[in-house]
């Protein structure tokens, strides 16, 4: 989570566990679609892979057209915005009169919406959850009947799918920070390559001969090669043995001894 990110949540009331607040958003309320306007939304890998593939585009195609890329100041890691229109108000390119055009595929921010989401290890080897309510002043949806706590929403709008992933991801950039270091041109545009064009990433896979160089087990390897989720996990598992030679996510999902040339 960058700086900013936890400075804006820091702002907000935290919906306490077991909380609850009220809200619905839908067609026939009266700011409908106001919150899909001018707006700085990261995507993250995952979000870029359902995206793309509800759009049936592929990945180069699809930052080409909807991505804005840059790379984090201080790691120099690679982070994508969501490009949005030329209009005044700097609409969604995927916002219409009748909503979101990619709602069952979209990103997980507008998922967690009006809720931010942070998290920090729970020292079990997992995360723990907190939740912040986001109150803007056009928003009509808090005035609605429908009442929810965080957990509740998070199950409701289908942002479980997404936790894992992007939870992973967070994990490792968090890492790389904790370094203290930049990591170099060549391993930027590999974390391109690897997380943001799993498509690309596949073909790189089998025309590198990657698993000559690591053990992964058959099954998996097919997985890696058929399964864009796969691939992902797979991406973020090498690319910890590139950063840090770390082969445990490797091994805990049965390659044995691997190593990077």
């Amino acid at each position: 989570m960058s700086d900013e990110t936890k400075e804006f949540l820091a702002s907000l009331p935290e919906l306490e566990e077991g909380r609850t607040y009220h809200f619905r958003c839908h067609p026939g309320i009266g700011c409908f679609n106001a919150c899909c306007s001018d707006l700085t939304l990261v995507l993250t890998p995952y979000d870029i892979l359902r995206m793309r593939r509800a759009l049936h585009m592929g990945s180069v195609d699809f930052l080409c057209a909807h991505a804005v890329g840059h790379r984090d100041p201080g790691t120099h890691f690679p982070a994508f915005q969501l490009r949005m229109t030329d209009s005044e108000n700097r609409a969604c390119p995927f916002v219409t009169p009748q909503g979101c055009s990619i709602y069952a595929d979209r990103p997980g921010a507008c998922r967690m919406y009006p809720l931010g989401r942070a998290t920090s290890p729970d020292g079990e080897g997992g995360v723990r959850e907190r939740f912040f309510l986001v109150r803007e002043d056009h928003c009509m949806g808090f005035h609605e009947d429908r009442e929810w706590t965080g957990a509740a929403w998070k199950r409701d709008q289908g942002f479980e799918d997404y936790t894992a992933s992007n939870d992973r991801y967070m994990q490792l950039l968090a890492r790389v920070r904790e370094t203290g270091r930049s990591v170099s041109d060549k391993l930027s545009h590999m974390a391109v390559l690897a997380m943001y064009k799993l498509d690309e990433f596949q073909k790189f896979i089998t025309m590198m001969r990657l698993f000559d160089r690591l053990e992964v087990d058959e099954e998996r390897q097919k997985a890696i090669l058929t399964d864009e989720e796969a691939c992902l996990d797979f991406a973020m598992d090498w690319f910890e043995v590139m950063l840090f030679e770390d082969e445990t996510h490797l091994h805990d999902k049965g390659a044995d001894n691997g190593s990077a040339e």
